[in-house]
């Protein structure tokens, strides 16, 4: 009962025209959620432990993801189905104090089916959430449970400006910001990292953290597009999933996983 009050609720918000919440706006999660397979590293992405900097919480447009990758069996869940959704979270990143952050630290273990279920309605595919705490969460010093938890509580907190409106007006990297800013008065604009696909659609937001989870200046060169690029959020179609997979983030910046 109380779920459904939680979804109804952010439904509710959606169709308001001030701020709202742009997460699941509905979402059941699986009974029985697909096993992840194991997420290693490799010669390409291989182990490092350094110490951690900051951090980067990432959320994913997933209008624009379904609209690359909607036809794609693994993404049943996440474009498919009765699950609808504006942003989701992409994953909790620890950054490192130079240019290199630390991944796959430890060995992980696979994500049991309860945990699974209580992150698919924030990050919605069993896999990605097996390569997140793989690659990322093993970084922390967190137990698994501490690590998606404190990443949900960062994603569910986070307000954001009527995205329908914003779609119909001429916009920039730098005027979405000061909307996602006006929206949450927590976060400031210069924590804001903003990621597109090389035709300038809305691809990734990544907030700048510090090393207590608080909001913090963004360093330079850390990725993201610059704010006076022209940037794009709408229903689309081809043209807005073409060159999805191809970030143009204005600067060198880490990668994206």
């Amino acid at each position: 009962m109380r779920n459904r009050t939680i979804i109804a609720l952010a439904a509710g918000l959606a169709l308001l025209p001030g701020v709202a919440d742009a997460q699941a706006l509905v979402c059941r999660p699986p009974a029985n959620p697909p096993a992840p397979r194991p997420d290693l590293a490799s010669a390409s992405e291989p182990k490092r432990v350094l110490p951690i900097g900051g951090y980067t919480l990432a959320l994913t447009w997933n209008p624009g993801y379904c609209r690359a990758h909607g036809r794609e069996a693994s993404a049943r869940f996440q474009c498919g189905g009765d699950a609808r959704f504006g942003f989701t979270l992409h994953g909790l990143w620890p950054d490192g104090v130079g240019k290199q952050w630390p991944q796959y630290c430890a060995r992980a273990a696979i994500v049991p089916s309860a945990l699974l279920r209580e992150t698919m309605c924030s990050t919605p595919s069993a896999q990605l959430v097996q390569h997140e705490w793989a690659k990322h969460g093993t970084c922390t010093g967190m137990d698994m449970r501490q690590y998606f938890g404190k990443a949900r509580a960062l994603y569910g907190a986070i307000r954001f400006p009527d995205m329908d409106v914003l779609s119909r007006r001429p916009l920039t990297v730098g005027r979405f910001k000061a909307a996602l800013a006006g929206a949450h008065p927590g976060i400031p604009a210069s924590a804001i990292r903003v990621t597109t696909t090389r035709q300038n659609w809305l691809d990734e937001l990544w907030f700048c953290l510090d090393t207590r989870l608080r909001y913090a200046r963004c360093k330079p060169g850390t990725g993201g597009a610059p704010n006076k690029a022209a940037l794009r959020i709408g229903a689309g179609g081809a043209s807005a999933a073409a060159g999805r997979s191809s970030r143009s983030t204005g600067g060198a910046g880490r990668d994206a996983s």
